[in-house]
């Protein structure tokens, strides 16, 4: 089974950053990049999980929620590189996939928070 605490990790502390973080850093950005990194992680997951249908989107719920989207978002691609790991037909390893989570959550927190 794929180990996907490093992907949880990045994303919680990521999360939690956002969660404590001032309303005027939320408004000056933060919140921007940890929707958009919400969303991308998302639209991940449900390639995964549902190849063939259609993403949806995660909504704009305002800057006081969106370290709980990025947590949730994060936390289900984490599920879902679980389940592919155990797929033997996966075309790209998940493992791969798992790296490259990790990579975006970590840029996405470092633009969020400079």
């Amino acid at each position: 089974m794929l180990d996907t605490s490093p992907l949880s990790a990045a994303v919680e502390r990521f999360a939690d950053r956002l969660r404590a973080a001032p309303q005027s850093r939320l408004r000056q950005g933060a919140a921007a990049a940890g929707l958009e990194l919400a969303r991308e992680l998302s639209v991940r997951a449900q390639a995964l999980e549902e190849p063939a249908g259609a993403p949806r989107e995660i909504p704009d719920a305002g800057v006081f929620v969106v370290g709980d989207q990025v947590s949730v978002a994060g936390l289900d691609l984490a599920e879902a590189l679980r389940a592919a790991g155990l797929a033997p037909d996966a075309a790209t390893a998940p493992s791969e996939l798992l790296d490259e989570a990790v990579r975006l959550v970590e840029r996405a927190e470092i633009r969020a928070m400079r």
